[in-house]
């Protein structure tokens, strides 16, 4: 089987409200990410876009995107999750031997929903909806709460996640310029506004505005566009169940399920010492630990004891993260985007020295529910 690799990307800045349409978002992402390959439209042969009705606020939410997404005259479609989940749909679709190069794009304009208000729509219709006291943010105040109780975490360990991605953002010049503060402090970040407790303002991942790309093409094809594609080498992915009660949130088990099927695909049997960068979805700061954890970077309960700075033992979240900018249906794809830029040596002022493997995620759901998670090899 031909390997496939990522042979162009693009990612439009993100904002917390954008001064353009959405539609013109979408062509700059997608017009940028052919252009970073030399391709024309002419070479698109299929096109997966990430967005989602209840957000978008309209039912098929890619009615009026093929046109800038590029899918005019190609095989087209959706996935309604993470944009991370979209590049699986498009690694099938290149692995299916019918497409030669696919468009994977995802994003939304949260500025023009109530992003935590839309995902009301995940509990259960019964007896939370009404009432809406279980809601994303709530949840992860019991996850969060959770995992400290279980391990004696301080809300000091999670406060320093926040503090170190919101400093890395300041280095990408994409990220949200709201979430960038490179004098930020631990005892800010535990002193600003209450949102569910223990969380805090400063450990959420702020919806936002944007919209990212990138192009799959299989292996000999990808040859010929580029010199150096980076290969998805291993790719996992599981869900757990939606009911709170019935799982442990101290723990992500579909986070590691998930990453024991991608580590298994691509020949990974020690992780903490053959993965060089990870770029890891957290929705919030405390996340951040359970994930690493979940992966077997570290035993259960001694993420903070882990130094995941830009130039430490395993940097995690060079790109500031989610807690960067979480545009949605965007955040997971850009994970993959940055992991990219990383093992081509083009992430800047935030560049991993001698990075040649990455671990990506992207996530759906409360707490997490569902996780999906991406090896990359190569590029430099």
């Amino acid at each position: 089987m031909q390997k496939v690799g990522i042979v162009g990307y693009n990612q439009v800045k993100l904002y917390s409200d954008a001064n353009y349409g959405r539609y013109e978002m979408i062509f700059e992402a997608v017009r940028g990410a052919l252009d970073s390959a030399g391709l024309k439209k002419k070479d698109i042969s299929t096109v997966i876009s990430a967005t989602n009705d209840y957000y978008d606020g309209r039912t098929i939410s890619n009615a009026l995107t093929v046109e800038p997404g590029g899918g005019y005259l190609a095989d087209e479609s959706k996935v309604e999750m993470d944009g991370a989940h979209a590049v699986l749909y498009g690694l099938m679709r290149i692995l299916s031997g019918n497409h030669k190069l696919a468009v994977v794009w995802g994003g939304s304009m949260a500025s023009c929903f109530p992003y935590h208000s839309a995902r009301l729509y995940e509990t259960d219709p019964t007896w939370e909806r009404p009432v809406a006291y279980v809601n994303d943010i709530s949840a992860a105040g019991f996850q969060m709460r959770a995992y400290m109780e279980k391990f004696g975490v301080i809300p000091e360990d999670i406060a320093k996640i926040a503090v170190k991605n919101r400093k890395n953002a300041t280095k990408n010049p994409l990220a949200l310029a709201e979430a960038q503060n490179p004098n930020l402090t631990v005892k800010e970040v535990l002193e600003s506004e209450i949102y569910a407790d223990p969380i805090k303002e400063l450990m959420v991942a702020q919806p936002c505005d944007g919209v990212a790309a990138l192009l799959l093409a299989p292996e000999k094809q990808a040859l010929k566009i580029i010199d150096n594609p980076v290969w998805i080498t291993g790719v996992g992915y599981n869900q757990e169940t939606y009911y709170l009660g019935d799982r442990d949130l101290f723990k992500s088990k579909s986070m590691e399920l998930a990453g024991k099927m991608a580590f298994s695909a691509a020949g990974i049997k020690d992780p903490k010492n053959e993965i060089d960068v990870a770029e890891l979805f957290e929705g919030y700061a405390h996340e951040e630990l359970i994930f690493t954890e979940a992966l077997g970077f570290v035993e259960k309960g001694q993420g903070a004891s882990l130094n995941s700075e830009i130039n430490g033992d395993l940097p995690i979240n060079p790109s500031g993260g989610a807690l960067g900018g979480n545009p949605p249906c965007a955040t997971g794809l850009i994970r993959i985007i940055e992991a990219v830029k990383q093992l081509k040596g083009e992430a800047n002022d935030y560049q991993v020295s001698g990075a040649k493997k990455a671990v990506v995620s992207g996530q759906i759901g409360m707490c997490a529910q569902n996780n999906i998670v991406y090896v990359l090899e190569g590029g430099n």
